[in-house]
């Protein structure tokens, strides 16, 4: 049921400011213009912390949380080759995005008509490392480097390459599309400029361009590491938006760090942390249990947003106003499937297709009580390249 919740580009804003009226009135009485507000109408008119920054965000923002998003993916391509083995080496099947992104791979591979095997990695380096040897030592027709650095494993990747093993990433490197060093046939992910700029543009429009943030990131990982750099850079434009703390917690210790991180930085900043940004929206499942004991509202403040990777139970947390009031998904299930349709352009000797998923952000209110975003079609497309 979801008659009852609160919108995010509206009443959003209406509720930040419901929570800093009382210091915004004591700002006043100091001469402080720190914490004051406005409503949206009057955002653009002089009132934010940076009006021309905070209406360019509010245009941005309204443009990606658009549901009608046909699919504009390729159109053509090889028909579908037989008899292929794939595994999927995943840095950890704990992160969301690199399981959902697994499960498109699983779901496409049943269609087309391969073998798959998932081969965790366990999130540390050693146990990522033997997982590539075990994939390597296969000899499968093709390999996917699901969310690790693939400079991590070199010794192996140069073994998959001198083997005549074609590899994809997932979110392994910082851009989409084929890579020289480390050699990738492609890698799969949305524009991480995009994601990053998006969600850093939301807490400018939502926050009317006065807010207090803190990141969440995982430097370990350069594609991580460069998203919240990215995040950190695009803040920087509105004077008004503050950061308080860059939280480097990696992804495998999210889990027991996260919540004692959250309680220092609740007794730290107090009202003052007003929004925050993960580099993976399960950082704010972790953090959960530390607002809760804080006597924090799931509704906010502070108000998250995750910058990917919008598995389901990020999509959980937002449509029911638990510590999390939107997400940048990655279309995790149609990239599951371009990984697949890549892999049959390589082994056709066909180019990659250049297909890069369109940024998206969902809140409570575009989701409609969906627990996952992709655009409408990519099934039905892919289906028809492939003659399956």
């Amino acid at each position: 049921m979801h008659h009852h919740r609160k919108a995010r580009s509206g009443t959003l804003k209406a509720r930040y400011a419901a929570t800093v009226l009382p210091a915004a009135v004591a700002a006043l009485l100091t001469g402080c213009e720190r914490g004051s507000s406005s409503d949206p109408e009057d955002a653009a008119s002089g009132t934010s912390g940076c009006p021309a920054v905070q209406a360019e965000a509010r245009s941005a923002v309204g443009r990606a949380e658009r549901t009608d998003v046909p699919w504009n993916g390729p159109t053509s391509g090889p028909e579908a080759v037989t008899g292929r083995t794939i595994v999927y080496v995943a840095q950890t099947m704990t992160n969301p995005g690199v399981a959902g992104a697994a499960d498109g791979v699983r779901e496409a591979t049943r269609v087309i008509g391969w073998n798959l095997r998932v081969i965790d990695g366990g999130g540390t380096p050693a146990g990522i490392q033997a997982a590539m040897n075990e994939a390597v030592t296969l000899r499968p027709s093709g390999i996917v480097i699901g969310g690790f650095d693939p400079g991590a494993t070199s010794q192996q990747v140069a073994r998959a390459e001198q083997a005549g093993i074609p590899l994809i990433g997932w979110h392994a490197v910082a851009a989409p599309g084929p890579s020289r060093r480390p050699a990738l046939f492609t890698n799969v992910t949305t524009q991480v400029e995009d994601v990053a700029r998006i969600s850093a543009r939301w807490v400018i429009s939502t926050s009317d361009g006065d807010a207090g943030v803190v990141i969440f990131t995982d430097a370990s990982i350069p594609f991580a590491k460069n998203k919240s750099d990215l995040i950190r850079e695009e803040l920087a434009t509105c004077e008004g938006v503050k950061l308080l703390a860059y939280e480097n917690i990696p992804i495998s210790d999210a889990s027991s760090r996260t919540p004692r991180e959250v309680s220092s930085l609740l007794s730290r900043f107090q009202s003052d942390w007003t929004h925050s940004v993960a580099i993976n929206d399960l950082y704010f499942a972790d953090a959960a249990p530390a607002f809760r004991a804080a006597g924090k509202d799931g509704s906010g403040p502070p108000f998250n947003i995750g910058a990917g990777d919008g598995d389901p139970s990020a999509f959980q947390r937002v449509n029911s106003d638990q510590y999390q009031a939107a997400t940048v998904p990655e279309p995790l299930l149609l990239q599951g499937w371009q990984i697949v349709d890549e892999f049959n352009r390589a082994f056709s000797d066909r180019p990659a297709s250049g297909y890069v998923a369109p940024v998206h952000i969902s809140t409570a209110d575009n989701s409609d009580g969906a627990t996952s975003w992709n655009p409408s079609g990519y099934r039905e497309g892919y289906r028809k390249i492939w003659g399956r």
